[in-house]
């Protein structure tokens, strides 16, 4: 090994000073290089070559408080307490199942549990109607998973019981079969 006749350099001894002034250099290049982003990209494509349109977007799922729903509150609004999204019938469009009843001030109006659709264009209308106000029920729990509905329903085992306080509790399901919705479920309800 040849040795040097050049006496050292002060560049090969590292002092404190120069590690600041290579971590500021560095900190200004990488500000500087944050500022100077390229602009947003603008080329186009053209020629021969095909290529596939976008899916389209799925459509919204249809809006509960766009409807109005059967039921007779005598004058008071109806109001939209649960809902819940996804296609029930496979057609690839979501519907919506809305559980409405009387915002009677006080107690516990029953509920109604209501399937809504949208056709192409057109606003949200009541397709079906899966629980009947007139059933005296009240919905706890609902949900749309695997293109079937799923509610807990409270109820009353005897006019005895207050309308504050239900004693039955029922776990159903419907799904769409032949055109129609088919409840499924427990076929007694049971006590809470």
């Amino acid at each position: 090994m040849q040795t040097s006749a050049v006496p050292d350099l002060a560049h090969t001894h590292a002092r404190p000073v120069h590690w600041l002034a290579t971590a500021t250099a560095m900190a200004a290049v990488v500000a500087l290089a944050a500022l100077l982003q390229p602009g947003a990209a603008t080329a186009s494509q053209t020629g021969g070559i095909a290529t596939a349109a976008a899916p389209a977007a799925p459509a919204p799922a249809p809006d509960a408080s766009a409807v109005t729903y059967p039921l007779d509150c005598a004058g008071a609004p109806g109001v939209v307490a649960k809902q819940a999204s996804g296609d029930l019938d496979g057609d690839g469009r979501p519907e919506t199942v809305a559980a409405a009843h009387c915002d009677a001030g006080s107690g516990t109006p029953p509920s109604g549990v209501y399937v809504l659709t949208r056709g192409e264009g057109s606003a949200p209308r009541v397709v079906a109607t899966l629980v009947e106000p007139a059933e005296r029920l009240l919905l706890r729990d609902l949900a749309v998973r695997d293109g079937a509905v799923t509610a807990t329903l409270l109820g009353y085992s005897s006019a005895d019981v207050p309308r504050c306080c239900p004693d039955q509790e029922e776990t159903v399901k419907w799904r769409w079969k032949g055109g129609k919705f088919v409840r499924s479920g427990p076929l007694e309800a049971r006590g809470m």
